[in-house]
């Protein structure tokens, strides 16, 4: 029902925004005394109301295109009905928990920031685990991973539920030796019994289901809304007109190809077919699946929060967007970018950061 008087809201905002367009564009066409008062003042405010129309219809239909071919972030992810309160402040608690790990030093925050300016991952070439071991890829953004259908740089998770507890007992991460450790630690800790009583009323132990649904009810609380779904849902007036040429390049060129729908990305595969690319010393999916056919095919990562994350690429080996870019120019682009229309990119691409963060 929301959705739907939003919509009537903005179509009736954009009717207003060309009525009044069109109706000073014919005030400063016919008005003969406006003319001959000031001739110099009225043709200077003819063009920038010439302009104004021109970048109003330009937006308009920038707009148009961006909602057909990527869409608005929704404001919940799918999975997400279950998710009460309880649930999440005790996903919170689990999240944040230095005591889940084998030096009792780190926690799952510690890869994924979220608070103050932090965009959920460490800015790390590649994060380091308990005891110093540097992992092999680079740590995404935890921020809006309930939209994701694929998980992890090779894919090998497809839920949040069925990664949930991966970090705790990954020797390269958290280190814990089995999945009855990280049971134990919580049971041992006196705190947690309120919060699972809370959670789950009905079944309150300590378990592994209830926590797996715990950490995924937060994760999925990590949305993180943008200037772009804000333009999308209407608002033409909110970019300025080099992010508008930028998103129109984005659209164009075939960027789209890989980074599509309302994630930019983030749920589907692709071979990485240049050595600019990526590490030749890790095979990508083919190491889950053991199939020559998934060698070098990682996840195409989703471009949201893209200019708070770097550094970039499933190694981490370039911090620079620019640089990045320019490595994917001839990568299933419809023709190569120049320098400039590259700035314009990231001008469009700061437009999906969270709008709490800094870019």
């Amino acid at each position: 029902m929301g959705s739907v008087v939003a919509k009537r809201v903005n179509d009736a905002l954009n009717f207003l925004i060309h009525f009044f367009l069109t109706l000073t564009f014919v005030c400063f066409s016919n008005c003969k005394e406006f003319k001959n008062s000031n001739n110099e003042n009225y043709q200077f405010q003819h063009l920038i109301s010439i302009q104004f129309i021109n970048d109003i219809s330009f937006a308009s239909d920038l707009q148009q295109r961006a909602k057909n071919q990527l869409g608005s972030l929704p404001n919940s992810p799918p999975g997400s009905e279950d998710d009460t309160e309880a649930k999440i402040k005790l996903g919170n608690k689990l999240f944040r928990d230095i005591n889940l790990s084998a030096n009792q030093i780190q926690a799952c925050v510690t890869c994924h920031p979220i608070d103050g300016r932090s965009a959920g991952m460490d800015r790390q070439t590649t994060p380091r685990g308990t005891f110093g071991q540097l992992g092999k890829r680079n740590t995404p953004t935890i921020f809006n991973v309930g939209y994701n259908s694929v998980l992890f740089w090779d894919g090998r998770r497809n839920s949040l539920y069925d990664q949930a507890i991966d970090p705790f007992i990954n020797p390269m991460e958290m280190s814990l030796s089995s999945e009855s450790e990280l049971i134990q630690k919580i049971q041992n800790d006196p705190s947690y019994s309120e919060y699972f009583a809370n959670a789950f009323p009905s079944n309150p132990n300590i378990n592994l289901h209830n926590v797996k649904l715990s950490i995924s009810a937060f994760e999925r609380s990590l949305v993180s809304k943008s200037k772009f779904d804000d333009f999308v849902l209407g608002n033409l007036l909110i970019f300025n007109r080099q992010e508008l040429d930028g998103l129109n390049i984005f659209l164009h060129v075939g960027c789209t190809n890989c980074h599509s729908g309302y994630l930019l990305g983030g749920n589907h595969l692709s071979k990485l077919e240049s050595v600019s690319l990526y590490n030749p010393n890790d095979f990508g999916k083919f190491e889950v699946t053991g199939d020559s056919n998934d060698r070098y095919v990682f996840k195409i990562p989703s471009l949201r929060n893209v200019t708070l994350t770097q550094p970039y690429f499933h190694d981490g080996s370039v911090t620079s967007l620019k640089e990045t870019i320019e490595r994917m120019n001839e990568f299933k682009l419809n023709r190569r970018l120049t320098s400039s229309e590259i700035d314009l990119l990231i001008v469009f691409l700061k437009t999906l950061s969270d709008k709490t963060k800094s870019n």
